[in-house]
C-alpha cells in the first residue's frame, strides 16, 4: 500500500492505492484547511475513506444474479455484513501508481474471475487543475464475452447543520427491503433538490434518476461551497444519508451523493438503468470535476 499527497496551489489531495480510495481533499484558506470531502478514518478501509470507486458497476443487483444476452450469471457477495456483492471490486483491491507528478496520480488495477463473471482492467486518475480536482475512471473489458458495465464514485461529503445540496433529478427511486431500489417516483418535497436544501434528519438511501450533471453542496458557517460537474456518462446519482441504527458511531457528520452512469440493479432492468455493453478490448470513461468556491 501506497500513501500519496499532491497539490495544487491552495487544494490537497490525499490517495491510497488500497482500494484506489481518496484519504481527504481540502481547501487552504486564511489560514485554515477547509475539509472539502470527510476526511477519512484510515482504520476502516475504503467504508471509511474520503470517496472510493465504484468498478464495474456500482450498488447491488437484485438476488445476486442477472441474464444477459441469454445467459446467467451470478455474483458472490463480497462482504461479511450484507448479503449481495456490493459496489464493485475497486474498493477492496490494490491499486498500483501508473503515474504521478506534484498535482497528479493515475492508478490501476486488473481483476479476473472470482465474485463476479468480469474481468477487466481499471485506472483511475486524480489531478489538480485550474482550481479544481478532477476524477477520471475508465474500464477496458479484458474478458472474452460482452457484458455491461458502469462506473461511479462514492464520496463521503461533511455534513454541518446548515449544509444544502443543489442537484436537480428528474426522478428519484424508493427504497425496498435489503436496501435494493423499489420504484421510481417525482421527488418529494423533503428529497427534492431541485433548489438548495438541507438534508432530512432521518435514514436516506435513494438512487436518484436523470440527474443534471450538476451539484452544489454549501457549508454557509464556511463561506465555502464546493461545484461539481459530471460528464453526459453519469446521468444518475445515489444519495446517502446514515442513522445510529445503522452505524451507532454516525454523528449526522457526513453525507454521500454518489455520481453514477446507471441506476441500482440496471443489470435487472429493460434498458440495463444506464449500464453500457462492452464488447472485449472496448472501454467506458467518465471524469467529474470538484470545484470549491466562495459563498
Amino acid at each position: 500500500m501506497a500513501v500519496i499527497d499532491i497539490s495544487s496551489g491552495a487544494l490537497s489531495v490525499t490517495a491510497s492505492t488500497a482500494g484506489g480510495v481518496l484519504l481527504g481533499f481540502w481547501l487552504e484558506e486564511d489560514g485554515a484547511r477547509v475539509p472539502l470531502l470527510r476526511p477519512a478514518v484510515p482504520e476502516d478501509g475504503a467504508l471509511g475513506s474520503s470517496c472510493y470507486p465504484l468498478v464495474p458497476f456500482g450498488n447491488r443487483v437484485r438476488d445476486n444474479r442477472f441474464t444477459f444476452e441469454g445467459r446467467e450469471h451470478v455474483l458472490t457477495p463480497n462482504t461479511a455484513w450484507d448479503p449481495l456483492y456490493l459496489h464493485g471490486e475497486g474498493w477492496q483491491a490494490e491499486w498500483s501508481v501508473a503515474d504521478r507528478g506534484p498535482a497528479h496520480i493515475a492508478m490501476r488495477f486488473s481483476h479476473a474471475g472470482g465474485d463476479t463473471p468480469y474481468t477487466y482492467e481499471a485506472r483511475q486518475e486524480l489531478a489538480l487543475e485550474d482550481g479544481a480536482l478532477r476524477m477520471t475512471l475508465s474500464v477496458e473489458n479484458r474478458g472474452d464475452m460482452r457484458l455491461p458495465f458502469g462506473l461511479g464514485w462514492h464520496p463521503f461529503f461533511p455534513m454541518t447543520p446548515t449544509t444544502t445540496l443543489h442537484a436537480p433529478a428528474a426522478r428519484l427511486w424508493t427504497e425496498a427491503e435489503g436496501f435494493l431500489p423499489g420504484e421510481p417516483i417525482l421527488p418529494p418535497a423533503e428529497l427534492d433538490f431541485s433548489t438548495p436544501s438541507s438534508l432530512p434528519e432521518r435514514w436516506v438511501n435513494n438512487g436518484l434518476e436523470g440527474w443534471s450533471g450538476e451539484a452544489i453542496i454549501a457549508w454557509p458557517e464556511r463561506a465555502t461551497k464546493l461545484a461539481i460537474s459530471a460528464d453526459p456518462l453519469f446521468k444518475h446519482a445515489f444519495l446517502f444519508v446514515s442513522d445510529t441504527a445503522f452505524d451507532p458511531s454516525y454523528r449526522r457528520d457526513y453525507f454521500c451523493f454518489e455520481p453514477m452512469s446507471h441506476l441500482a440493479n440496471g443489470h435487472n432492468l429493460p434498458d440495463l438503468g444506464g449500464l453500457v455493453p462492452l464488447d472485449p478490448g472496448q472501454r467506458l470513461t467518465g471524469s467529474i470535476l470538484l470545484r470549491p468556491e466562495g459563498l
